[in-house]
């Protein structure tokens, strides 16, 4: 019976020993900051996630990255960022998926203390002025220019003249809204340039598809299509390939993400806009630790675009 005892006190105390150096209490020693992602369901995202992985291990912190199923779902990401402040973070990395729905949860990431960095989609100005809301910095391409690059795309390679069907993202979203007000100014002085139809989908691939084989049903006339993300693009991709249209109706997206990248070459798809969401997930977290440890943020950090065709990479 002694050394049954004797046995059983040894192993109770090899397992407070381990339970005491387990990786859980040493991680938790860093400082946490979250991402709070619009989705992990789009490369764009999972392309960001990588970048703000690689500051945060380069930086020293934790990063906790968490995003709703679906973009739409604005609610989920305010429930998200709500339960975050309450889990003690010490710095928020945000891309909202409503420019106006997400600034009180903003506003309650400032009473908590906790500094806020804005990615890919800025706040709603008037929303965030009347809540007197407080960032350290926006980290974002910029979505009106890369509008109006496509628009030069499309002019220049179909001679200034086509007939345009345009998937746009979620409405009142500003990220979608910068691109759609980019491509209309940027086709304004072509006159032979027109856009014969331009609807929602959400900026997703199934809305995509369903959206365009629709439209294209009510407007056979369409060559063209601009989709202000390339989610959207590939979906319409499908449908043109439903249509028995592939070649024959030219595809410019926006993202420039790796399956958009292989429809280029492959020929289905003509041009994309490339953003470089890793660039923006290392500076998001770089001037969020740089927030949370009292210095200096950049307020406004433009990162590159440019178009991709066949042949780039």
């Amino acid at each position: 019976m002694n050394r049954i005892v004797i046995t059983l006190l040894c192993i109770a105390a090899s397992v407070g020993c381990n339970r005491g150096g387990s990786t859980s209490e040493t991680s938790s020693a860093k400082p946490r900051v979250a991402l709070v992602l619009k989705t992990l369901n789009n490369p764009f995202f999972n392309d960001m996630q990588r970048g703000a992985q690689q500051a945060a291990d380069r930086l020293g912190v934790e990063l906790v990255v968490q995003a709703a199923e679906r973009e739409t779902d604005v609610e989920r990401q305010m429930q998200i960022v709500e339960n975050l402040i309450q889990s003690g973070i010490k710095a928020l990395a945000l891309t909202p998926s409503g420019s106006k729905e997400v600034v009180p949860a903003v506003v309650k990431a400032n009473r908590a203390n906790i500094p806020v960095v804005i990615v890919d989609t800025r706040l709603d100005p008037t929303a965030a002025t009347e809540a007197a809301v407080k960032t350290a910095s926006f980290i974002g391409s910029d979505n009106y220019d890369g509008g109006r690059t496509a628009a030069t795309f499309v002019v220049s390679s179909t001679g200034g003249k086509a007939n345009v069907g345009v998937l746009e993202g979620i409405p009142g979203h500003e990220t979608g809204d910068s691109r759609m007000r980019g491509f209309k100014d940027g086709i304004a002085a072509t006159p032979g340039i027109k856009i014969v139809a331009s609807q929602p989908a959400n900026w997703e691939r199934d809305q995509g598809f369903n959206v365009f084989q629709n439209m294209l049903q009510a407007h056979p006339e369409i060559d063209t299509v601009f989709a202000c993300n390339d989610m959207m693009a590939l979906g319409a991709v499908e449908a043109i390939r439903a249509a028995g249209k592939t070649g024959k109706i030219k595809v410019v997206g926006f993202d420039a993400v790796e399956d958009a990248r292989k429809a280029i070459n492959d020929g289905t798809m003509l041009a994309s806009v490339a953003q470089f969401p890793e660039e923006m997930g290392r500076a998001a977290i770089e001037n969020a630790v740089k927030a949370l440890r009292g210095e200096a943020a950049q307020p406004d950090v433009k990162v590159r675009i440019e178009l991709v065709t066949k042949g780039e990479k």
